[in-house]
């Protein structure tokens, strides 16, 4: 080895080193904990070799590295580390270790199959599938530079059955996903577990879903964002501008067609701003991301459109929008009014919550949706429930909860229980 060779490794190796520290802080910012296989994996698979073409520094960096374009969209990419290492954490967790497990993985780049193979070890195995040939012959040639000799690399459509007959402990999925296909379940064990990025009225959770019978019931989940599922699994979603650089996402059964959304809300947020605010002071711990999903569940069966805002960085500092998260916060139309949950007002270490309001009704809309924060605090602050069920369950069979429809699955949202003792 050279000694440019050897620097270069062991530049590698201190730059890895402190990802996976930096990774650790981050989970415990976030009360979680790094299952220690999952540390001991990061700290020994050579991210670099995954991400050829970028720097030592860019590998490193605990943020996704895009590989693949059509055009501006992302189609494939090294997910970010620390998204990575919670999903892999969630699959742990819910199977109680990966050791001698075998694993599907749906979206391939070569680094998460890497890893799981540290993780199952050799009496498991990993199969990881991509639609996309060129990314499937890139995960093959790194996965061999960086030594993992054992896993399976396969070019394919995994909406559909990789290997009739054959089953897996984990799949795990590491492109964003709309539906669950009756082909993942087919391919569980009995007590399986899927690992998966869905999206839910326009928010993307990973959910660990472990197969109950004929349901699949969650078991953790974690905010994250992927690039969208290809082939016959894709979902296309819509978007609607209302300003420059201010958009509604539309992704689940709307009533309304976008067209004819696009004319009710047009230069709606011209019109003057009202607010409304909770009037309370919480951590920073608070999951606000359970209390998105909340919002979505309640808001969904009383709006004419429930929608999810999203604008861009100019559009937020201009001031023309205020949302809780450009890339996606909760808001409502109903009767020519637009409401969203805001931006938080910070009083030291603290914040309340609060929604703005743009139309006739301004007032009450931002009214009503701090009414449905406060109730989320009053009810303990509980974690959402999914249980996903196959598309031909009878209504009567459901659970209670909201209900959403989609091609192969009813997927039903719930909440935990908090005791007031």
């Amino acid at each position: 080895m050279s000694v440019d060779t050897a620097s270069r490794a062991d530049r590698a190796e201190e730059l890895r080193n402190a990802l996976v520290d930096t990774i650790a802080a981050d989970h415990e910012a976030k009360g979680l904990k790094m299952p220690a296989e999952v540390e001991r994996a990061m700290r020994t698979v050579p991210r670099e070799v995954f991400t050829p073409g970028v720097s030592l520094e860019e590998a490193y960096a605990n943020t996704a590295v895009v590989t693949n374009r059509r055009g501006a969209e992302a189609t494939s990419s090294v997910s970010a580390p620390y998204l990575i290492a919670e999903m892999l954490g969630q699959a742990a967790d819910a199977l109680g270790g990966l050791e001698g497990r075998d694993v599907l993985e749906i979206g391939s780049g070569g680094y998460n199959a890497s890893l799981l193979a540290e993780l199952v070890g050799p009496a498991g195995s990993v199969t990881t599938v991509d639609i996309d040939p060129q990314v499937t012959d890139r995960a093959s040639s790194c996965l061999e530079k960086a030594g993992y000799h054992d896993v399976t690399v396969v070019c394919a459509d995994a909406e559909h059955l990789i290997e009739p007959g054959r089953r897996f402990s984990l799949i795990i999925i590491t492109v964003g996903a709309w539906d669950i296909p009756p082909a993942w379940r087919e391919q569980l064990t009995e007590d399986g577990v899927i690992v998966v990025p869905l999206r839910t009225l326009g928010m993307t959770r990973s959910w660990a879903l472990r197969l109950c019978g004929e349901r699949l019931v969650s078991h953790s989940h974690r905010q994250c964002g992927f690039v969208s599922m290809q082939g016959d699994g894709a979902h296309q979603m819509r978007y609607v501008d209302i300003a420059d650089g201010v958009h509604l996402r539309l992704d689940e059964g709307h009533q309304t067609a976008p067209d004819v959304l696009a004319g009710a809300v047009a230069d709606i947020l011209t019109r003057p701003r009202q607010e409304a605010w909770a009037g309370v002071s919480l951590p920073p711990r608070t999951m606000l991301a359970d209390l998105d999903l909340w919002l979505a569940a309640h808001l969904t069966r009383e709006a004419d459109e429930f929608v999810i805002l999203t604008a861009q960085e100019a559009a937020v500092e201009s001031g023309i929008v205020a949302p809780s998260w450009r890339f996606g916060a909760p808001a409502t139309l109903d009767e020519g009014t637009f409401s969203y949950r805001s931006a938080l007002r910070w009083t030291g270490r603290l914040f309340d919550l609060g929604a703005y309001a743009h139309g006739p009704e301004a007032a009450a809309a931002a009214g009503r949706m701090v009414e449905h924060m406060r109730a989320w605090l009053d009810a303990g602050s509980p974690s959402p429930v999914l249980q996903i069920l196959p598309a031909r369950t009878p209504t009567g069979d459901l659970p209670d909860g909201t209900v959403l429809d989609k091609r192969h699955s009813r997927i039903v949202l719930t909440f935990t229980t908090v005791s007031s003792g």
